[in-house]
């Protein structure tokens, strides 16, 4: 996705842009701060003048990578809504939201460096996850499979909890049932 503000890119440097912001996530996920950019680079297939040409800072790349994990998370939702009833479509949702958060906590140190510079990488995030999460549940709500008192602000602060005490590969499988426990509640009894 190109910059906003920014001419569109060439399909060939789009294309470096992603491989780059792919492999940036999967090595910081890992590698937190200490990750290497020439590494990065290598593993993405590139350069190090192409890396840096796209992103001239380590905290450049970080918030590029934050945003577009973000950005990748609200799109999913219309495509799991076409291929799945909407109860599946939230849960694989949710499953990509726990996703994103361990992307986000191995980074989480260079994403509050940037936030002390007084740069803003969390921008819009919040409000973006909260869409997404709405959309599902509509969806849900209008096929009659989850209750309709429950908001997805509330859904929302669930999530986000459980990001709070499961983040990290090592707590996955309890992520998953804390998960599964939230959605259970969310159905509608007969």
């Amino acid at each position: 996705m190109a910059d906003q503000g920014h001419r569109p890119l060439r399909a060939d440097a789009q294309r470096n842009r992603d491989k780059i912001l792919t492999t940036a996530a999967r090595v910081f996920t890992v590698e937190g701060l200490d990750a290497q950019m020439d590494r990065i680079a290598k593993e993405s297939g590139v350069g190090s003048a192409t890396l840096y040409r796209n992103f001239p800072t380590r905290e450049a790349l970080v918030e590029a990578v934050y945003r577009n994990e973000v950005a990748q998370l609200c799109e999913a939702v219309t495509p799991l809504l076409a291929q799945k009833s909407p109860d599946e479509a939230l849960r694989a949702w949710t499953r990509l939201f726990l996703d994103y958060v361990t992307t986000k906590y191995g980074m989480i140190d260079a994403l509050r460096a940037i936030a002390a510079t007084g740069s803003n990488p969390y921008g819009r995030s919040r409000e973006m996850i909260q869409a997404a999460v709405a959309a599902l549940m509509d969806a849900c709500a209008a096929a009659g499979m989850i209750r309709t008192d429950i908001l997805p602000t509330d859904i929302s602060a669930a999530l986000e909890g459980i990001a709070l005490t499961s983040a990290g590969e090592e707590h996955r499988q309890q992520a998953e049932r804390l998960l599964d426990l939230i959605l259970d509640g969310l159905k509608t009894r007969p």
